[in-house]
This record gives structure tokens, sequence and C-alpha cells, in this order.
């Protein structure tokens, strides 16, 4: 038990900022989400859509990113400077080449938004904030691949003010750009495009130039950039990588399709799912954050060899997310219609949004755990079996039975929410299975 408080306490300390920096980081989108909802639903509706495909692809470049946390933390556990540095630069290209990848496809896929089955006042008013959103991928990821290279050497805390400092900056110009105000025209939904995107250059500008200064952190700033990459580094991102890419892919694009599945409902049943996605999505920043700074003491603690410390690292960070996520809970089922009442105006969308956010407080507990098993397992570079894992469990189970309640069987909105609380209930229990079978397995030292 000793061992447990210990190691929990530890992960608390790495966890505290590297929260922060997750909640400022989901405060954009709702912030995006409060004030766009203001201008109307069917702007808001358009936002959640163009926000569900964007989600798809960023997750999907975060996945590619992850492994520079791994390797990072194990080569600072093995006091490896040289090491540190080679796999984030290697990181940043990686990240980069990821982010401009996606965003080109998005814009591809934004010539076929017709397809969707989207509700037709939605396609009308959602471009150019799609195009804009989409670009803003490249700054996005490599502000990740920079945040995650300084949290895994044990600098989170002013990745935590830079994202803070981007939530305010976006706030003040949605103000400018949405309403129009200091002489500037009201752009609605564009000028939140606007606004994002701004903000997202200018957080990634702010990282480099704060770990260029950094005395920590400078010793591993490289000497040259563009010699020195091999092959075989980028092999070890991607075989990492791309199964962890995948996994978080099953779960947000299990999300991702039950947004198109409610514009098949509606505007209405589109922005109320936009509005409890938000505020779901919103509380799972802290066991999201929580998960991170557990992956990263997880190839720090393998680094070093202490293969004894695992289980406390994992399931004390468990123990914790168990206690937030339970808290959550009690708030959403509690005070469903307040929170979605800050959102809009019009009484069916707070209704609806308001029992969705029931739902939510059943799988909060579940959705916190199964993210911190994943992150642990990532640590152990153990990402091939949880891939299958949240592949059945999203989409062998989640989808299927989403669209039988909620679409097939007319049980709406509500129907497609309870599939996906199934599944990720299925996920949280097989992925912590996995994480105790395979800490039992290892040697005690």
């Amino acid at each position: 038990m000793s061992s447990y408080l210990q190691e929990t306490k530890r992960t608390l300390a790495l966890a505290g900022p590297i929260i922060v920096g997750q909640v400022s980081q989901m405060l954009m989108s709702v912030t995006d989400s409060l004030m766009i909802g203001h201008v109307g639903k069917v702007p808001l509706a358009a936002s959640a859509f163009a926000g569900s495909i964007w989600g798809l692809f960023f997750i999907v470049g975060v996945g590619l990113t992850i492994p520079v946390t791994v390797m990072v933390s194990q080569a600072h556990g093995k006091n490896d400077a040289a090491a540190v540095t080679r796999w984030m630069r290697h990181g940043l290209v990686l990240g980069l080449a990821a982010g401009v990848f996606g965003a080109g496809l998005m814009l591809a896929l934004g010539l076929q938004l017709h397809r969707f089955g989207q509700p037709a006042e939605v396609l009308a008013l959602i471009n150019p904030y799609y195009a804009l959103i989409a670009i803003s991928l490249v700054p996005t990821l490599a502000f990740q691949v920079k945040r995650q290279f300084a949290e895994s050497l044990d600098h989170p805390v002013a990745p935590m003010l830079i994202m803070l400092g981007g939530v305010l900056l976006n706030v003040g110009l949605n103000w400018v750009f949405i309403y129009g105000h200091l002489g500037m025209p009201a752009l609605g939904l564009t000028g939140a495009g606007v606004a994002t995107l701004i903000s997202r250059v200018a957080g990634v500008v702010a990282i480099l130039v704060w770990i260029g200064r950094e005395a920590g952190l400078r010793c591993y700033w490289p000497r040259q950039w563009m010699h020195g990459y091999t092959a075989e580094r980028f092999a070890r991102l991607l075989k990492l990588g791309v199964p962890i890419a995948f996994s978080l892919l099953f779960e947000a694009g299990a999300f991702g399709a039950a947004a198109v599945m409610m514009g098949w409902l509606g505007a209405t049943q589109l922005a109320a799912h936009q509005i409890a996605i938000s505020c779901a999505a919103f509380t799972f920043m802290f066991p999201l954050g929580l998960s991170m700074a557990v992956s990263m003491r997880v190839g720090r603690a393998v680094g070093e060899g202490r293969t004894a410390a695992l289980r406390p690292i994992g399931f004390g960070a468990q123990a914790m997310s168990g206690l937030v996520m339970a808290g959550f809970a009690v708030l959403f089922a509690l005070a469903g219609e307040l929170l979605a009442a800050a959102f809009v105006t019009e009484r069916e969308v707070i209704v609806l949004a308001a029992r969705l956010l029931v739902i939510a407080a059943v799988f909060q507990l579940a959705d916190g755990g199964q993210v911190v098993a994943a992150a642990a397992l990532r640590g152990l570079e153990d990402v091939k079996v949880p891939t299958a894992i949240t592949a059945f469990a999203y989409w062998g189970l989640a989808l299927p039975l989403a669209y039988g309640l909620g679409v097939a069987g007319g049980r709406g909105a509500t129907g497609i929410w309870t599939g996906l609380a199934v599944g990720l209930i299925v996920a949280a229990l097989a992925l912590n299975a996995r994480f105790a079978r395979r800490t039992r397995l290892l040697p005690n030292t």
C-alpha cells in the first residue's frame, strides 16, 4: 500500500499541469461551442459536424506522435541525452508530415460532404469554417510533439500556461470575428475558424521559443535539423504509432459516426449531441491528462528497470480516475439541463442534451478506466492487442448497438449514446485485464 501511495503522489505531481493543459485545450472547443451556439443551432450543428471530421484526423496524428512520449521517457530513464534529442527531432518531422497530409485529405474530403446525409442548412453554412480548421491541423500536431517532449522531461508547467494563453486568445478573437467588434465584420461561424487557426499557430510559435530558451531543455535542442535522420527510428515510431493511431481512431471514429447518425435524425439531435459531447469531452480531459502522465512514468520505470513500480503506477492512477469521474457523473445526472442551457436557448435542444448527459454520467467511469489502462500499456510498448480490443469494443459492439437502438430501433439520440456506453464499458474491462496480466508476468525488480 505504501508503494501505491508513493507512486500515485508522483503521478499526480506530473499529471496536475498536464490535466490543466488538457482542460485548457478542451476549453477552446467548449468556448467555441458556447459562442457559436449564441449565433444559432444551425451554426452549432455545422461546427459539430466539421469538428467531428477534424477530430478523426487529429486523433490519428496524435496516435502517430504518442511514441515520442514513450521513447523520450525511456531514453530519459537511461540518462541518454543524445537519444532524447534524436527522438524529438524524428517525432517533430513525423508530426509535421502527419499534419500536412491530414490537412490535405481533410480539404479533399470537404468536396464530398454532401455524401454524409447531413441537413441541407448545415452543409450550406459549413465552409469556410471547415477549411480553416483543416489547415489548423498542422500547427496543432507540431505543438503536440513539442508539448509531449517537454512533459516527458518533467517540464509540464510551461506547456500548460501556453495552452491556457491559447484559450484566452481564442475567446478574444472569437469575440472580434464571430460577433464583429473592433471594426471587424460579424463573420459568425467563419469567424470561429479564423480565431482557431490564429490561436493554434500562436501556440506552436510560443512553445518553440520557450524550449529554445529553457535551461533544462536547451541541452536537448538539436544543433542541426537537416541531417541525421534514420529510417530505423522512423520505423520504430511508426511500429508503435500506427497501432496507437488505429486504436484511437476506433474510439474517435465511433463518436464521429455517432455524430453522423445524429445528423440523420435532424439538426436538433446533432446540436444536442454537440452539447453533450462537449461536456463529456471536457471531463474526459482529467483522466486523459492522468493517462499521459501514466504513460510517461511507466516508460520511465521501464527505462530505469523498476518493474515493481508498474502496477502501483497503473492501478493507483485508476483509483484517482475513478474518484474524479464519479464526481462528474453526479454533476451530469443532477445538473444536465443547467449545463445544456449555457449553450443554447432552444428548449428542445436543452431537454435532449440533458437526457444524453444522464447516459454520459453512466459511462464516465468506464471512459476514464479505459484511457488510463491503454496509456499504461503504451508505456510497456504493448499496442497490438489493445488495438484489437478497441476495434471490437467500438466497431464490433458500440456502433452496431448505436445504430440498432437509435436509428433502426427508433430510440433516437439516447439509443445511439447507449450503444456508445456499452462499448466503453467493454473496452475498460478488457484493457485493465490486459495490463494486470502483462505486469503480473514481468520480473519484480
